[in-house]
C-alpha cells in the first residue's frame, strides 16, 4: 500500500473517531479510534491517526456541521460549569479539557479540577448537599518525559467525582492543594493543559 493510500485510511479513522467523539458523547480518544480503526477495517497501530489529529477533525467537523449549533451548546456547558464552579468555590475549582479550549459538542463531558486539602471534604461537602454522585479514580500525566528516578512522578492517580446535569456529565477530579503548581498534560498531544479559575470562565463567557 503506497503512503497516500495509507494517510487517506489514518484521515478516514481519525474523521470517523472525531465523529463518535462529536456526536456520540464519547470522551475517550483511545477507545474513539480503536472503535473506529475496527469500524473501518484497520487494526494496525502504525496505521491509527495521533490524539492530535483527531482532535483537528472534532474542530473541522464542528465547522461543517455544527457552525450553528455547536457555539450554543458550548456556551451552555461553560454556564453550567461555572455553577458548579461557583458551588464548589473553596475547593479552588478550575474548568480544563474540551468545554474549554472549545471543541465540545452537545453530549461532552465536562472536567473540573479541583484543590483541596482533602478528598473526603469534597466528598462530605456533596453529601451535606444531597447532590448525587459517583466516585471513582483517573490517572494523569503530570510529565511529558519518562523518569528514570522512580521516585519522579510522571503520573498522579487524583479520585474522581461524577455529577450528572441536565447538560451532560461533569467529572470532578480533586487534586492536593499543592498541585496547583503542577500541570496536567493533554491527552491529544501531550503539551500542557489550559485551566481556567472563576474569573477567567465568566471572561470568557463575557459575564
Amino acid at each position: 500500500m503506497t503512503r497516500e493510500n495509507l494517510d487517506h485510511i489514518r484521515q478516514l479513522v481519525a474523521q470517523q473517531a472525531a465523529r463518535m467523539m462529536a456526536e456520540d458523547g464519547v470522551h475517550d480518544f483511545a477507545y474513539a479510534k480503536k472503535k473506529a480503526g475496527r469500524q473501518l477495517g484497520v487494526t494496525e497501530q502504525s496505521v491509527l491517526p495521533t490524539n492530535a489529529e483527531i482532535e483537528d477533525e472534532i474542530r473541522l467537523y464542528h465547522e461543517i456541521f455544527n457552525a450553528d449549533e455547536q457555539p450554543l451548546e458550548l456556551a451552555k456547558l461553560r454556564k453550567t460549569a461555572l455553577i458548579t464552579m461557583q458551588l464548589f468555590e473553596r475547593f479552588n475549582p478550575h474548568l480544563t479539557g474540551s468545554v474549554l479550549d472549545g471543541t465540545a459538542g452537545k453530549f461532552s463531558q465536562t472536567d473540573i479540577h479541583l484543590f483541596a486539602d482533602s478528598a473526603k471534604d469534597v466528598e462530605m461537602f456533596l453529601l451535606n448537599l444531597q447532590i448525587p454522585f459517583e466516585s471513582s479514580e483517573k490517572s494523569y500525566r503530570i510529565s511529558d518525559k519518562p523518569s528514570k528516578d522512580k521516585k519522579e512522578k510522571v503520573r498522579k492517580t487524583v479520585p474522581v467525582f461524577k455529577l450528572e446535569t441536565e447538560y451532560g456529565i461533569q467529572k470532578i477530579s480533586v487534586f492536593d492543594v499543592d498541585d496547583m503548581r503542577v500541570t496536567t498534560k493533554k491527552p491529544s498531544d501531550g503539551s500542557n493543559a489550559e485551566r481556567a479559575d472563576i474569573s477567567d470562565l465568566q471572561a470568557i463567557l463575557n459575564l
